[in-house]
């Protein structure tokens, strides 16, 4: 997935998004960084959890 590119991302986790955004500006914080920091609350919520092999579930044998 292409940097900014929001296409993996679920309905319900865009909508969030909106709501966390629209915390942040209510706090007086600007637009574009409010819209990043709500990203990337999401991704923390989220667990990241569109990115595979991350390896952190990684098991010897």
């Amino acid at each position: 997935m292409a940097q900014g590119d929001k296409s993996a991302y679920t309905d319900k986790q865009k909508r969030q998004v909106k709501h966390i955004e629209e915390g942040y500006e209510k706090k007086g914080v600007p637009r574009d960084e409010a819209k990043r920091r709500a990203w990337a609350t999401e991704n923390k919520l989220s667990g990241d959890e569109k990115k595979s092999g991350s390896g952190k579930e990684s098991k010897k044998h």
